[in-house]
């Protein structure tokens, strides 16, 4: 899960996932993919992401963020 991704885009940059994927030019339903974490975008999709949402692209090849890593009690 890349809850990063999904907080970037909606709270920093208000935008709903329809209006980034018409943005990037793909569907909803690969932003929630991406999003979720059960797809990993193109490099050329990545880069469109980050432009908009103004991080770094590689972040989606990086290792599991602290933030998306489970919980240890």
């Amino acid at each position: 899960m890349r809850s990063w991704l999904k907080k970037l885009r909606h709270e920093s940059h208000n935008l709903t996932q329809e209006q980034l994927a018409k943005m990037v030019g793909i569907s909803r339903t690969m932003i929630t993919e991406i999003e979720n974490g059960n797809a990993n975008p193109s490099v050329k999709v990545a880069k469109k992401i980050a432009a908009v949402l103004d991080f770094n692209w590689t972040k989606f090849y990086e290792e599991v963020s602290e933030e998306d890593k489970p919980h240890e009690e």
